[in-house]
């Protein structure tokens, strides 16, 4: 069964895919200063589960150079949307092959980077993912609603099948 953490971070993955739907190659890289693009934000969502999902939990890289394009503290770039959803989507989907093995006994335990420990747990860093998605859901919305884009969803979607208990 999957940990409910990481159910939480599959339903904001769902969200950050329902508050993108139509959005137009060209909207994708209008930048509203300060703001980055929303390619840039599909982008940069990405390379923070790399770093996690791929990098720290399994010592690989999907997507070579992300960092450089769309990683914390790069300057602002203004990157093709399908450049961005294809990274995300190879991205998320080789983060899915570790997400999937977490049980309770490894939400406490530390990922390792470069033979460091990370500072955060595995249930922190999920929280920390699963919230970010969140943050840049609300950044994506009002740079939408300042494009003059119609019809956004304006509520968290359908929570009927979203499984959050913990079983022991």
């Amino acid at each position: 069964m999957t940990h409910p953490l990481v159910t939480q971070l599959y339903f904001a993955r769902s969200e950050f895919v329902r508050c993108l739907d139509g959005l137009s190659a060209e909207d994708a890289i209008v930048r509203i200063q300060p703001m980055n693009c929303i390619s840039w934000i599909i982008g940069h969502l990405a390379w923070h589960e790399q770093y996690l999902w791929v990098g720290a939990a399994q010592n690989r890289s999907v997507v070579d150079g992300l960092h450089k394009l769309v990683g914390y503290g790069q300057p602002a770039s203004t990157p093709p949307l399908e450049e961005m959803w294809a990274a995300w989507r190879a991205i998320t989907a080789a983060g899915d092959d570790f997400l999937g093995t977490i049980d309770n006994d490894q939400i406490e335990t530390h990922l390792e980077w470069e033979g460091e420990p990370l500072r955060e747990s595995i249930g922190k860093s999920l929280l920390r993912n699963t919230y970010h998605y969140w943050f840049h859901i609300g950044e994506a919305h009002a740079i939408r609603q300042s494009l003059g884009h119609g019809a956004l969803p304006d509520f968290v979607g359908n929570m009927d099948d979203v499984q959050f208990v913990i079983d022991d």
